[in-house]
């Protein structure tokens, strides 16, 4: 089959490998442009730019779909559908109207949950014991076209973003390849998106990743689950930036001790735990990293900053 491919981070590059794979021709690849990276801040290539060169097809990274030219050269593409994988930017009409077999989406959630820009960290702050994959049909509203596969993958009690976005683009991979062929046979009834059970996520910034010690202990290991990789889980002790790697939250609190302060508990495994007083309940910390450091266990922390049980995290 003729097709066009659009998508942008590493997520969608196993669906592109896929599609090559199983023969498909990509007449065109289309991702975001290339952006500043790194502390030097030097232009870099999105992942799916960079798979597009290393399996010599055409790329093409618009500013925009709307333009007439960008639509001309998508329609000089002739593509018998559009393959869509957290491209970033939603299809205007003209171009959603272009293949005859419509423009098909890898979602990473059981939509209609978790419409939306990330999905994936909706997930775990949803606290959802499972997510998966939807092949949708794509239409001018976001994530609400009618569903032509779906595929459910269970959250494990130590999955974060970083280990649960691997295994959802290798399981949308996977999917979307009979998917597109059973599509195009026509053996495939779409199914309508229950619009009353639909929830939506919003894009995750630098902001979210702040903890706030007066909320329950385990809504902040979601929050440290959901913001792993970036922006990353981080309060501040001595006016440095701290980082909450891994954390689980526990019954036990300490009395009279206000939320942010970190105090000790015995445990049976491995000596004393270290754990931050919080709204409802304590979030013991397993892993965290200081600003110019790197990440230890709270334990090996502790032995090298004897004053950090007692203090006050978050503070001014």
């Amino acid at each position: 089959m003729r097709l066009i491919f659009m998508g942008t981070p590493s997520f969608a590059v196993p669906a592109l490998d896929a599609l090559v794979d199983a023969g498909h021709e990509v007449a065109l690849v289309l991702t975001q442009p290339d952006r500043p990276a790194g502390r030097g801040r030097h232009l870099t290539p999105p992942p799916v730019a960079q798979r597009a060169r290393e399996l010599g097809l055409d790329l093409l990274q618009p500013p925009g779909l709307r333009r007439p030219e960008t639509q001309q050269q998508l329609a000089e593409a002739a593509p018998e559908a559009i393959v869509v994988a957290a491209y970033a930017r939603l299809l205007p009409p003209a171009v959603l109207a272009l293949p005859r077999l419509g423009c098909l989406n890898v979602h990473p959630s059981l939509l209609p949950r978790h419409r939306g820009p990330s999905p994936i960290a909706g997930a775990l702050l949803a606290g959802d014991a499972e997510t998966g994959t939807s092949i949708i049909l794509l239409e001018e509203r976001m994530d609400a076209g009618p569903i032509l596969a779906q595929e459910v993958l269970p959250i494990g009690a130590d999955d974060d973003a970083v280990s649960l976005e691997p295994r959802l683009a290798a399981q949308g991979a996977r999917l979307l390849v009979p998917t597109l062929k059973r599509w195009a046979a026509g053996a495939i009834e779409p199914r309508a998106q229950d619009e009353a059970a639909a929830t939506y996520t919003r894009l995750i910034t630098k902001e979210d990743g702040r903890l706030d010690w007066a909320r329950p202990a385990d809504v902040l290991v979601r929050q440290i689950r959901a913001c792993a990789g970036w922006p990353g889980a981080y309060t501040s002790w001595r006016a440095q930036p701290l980082k909450v790697l891994r954390a689980t939250a526990i019954a036990q609190a300490a009395d009279n001790v206000a939320p942010g302060t970190v105090y000790s508990l015995s445990s049976a495994e491995g000596g004393p735990a270290v754990v931050v007083a919080t709204g409802q309940g304590g979030l013991r910390l397993e892993t965290v990293e200081l600003a110019g450091r790197r990440a230890a266990s709270a334990q090996a922390f502790v032995q090298g900053y004897r004053d950090f049980v007692g203090a006050p995290l978050g503070a001014a």
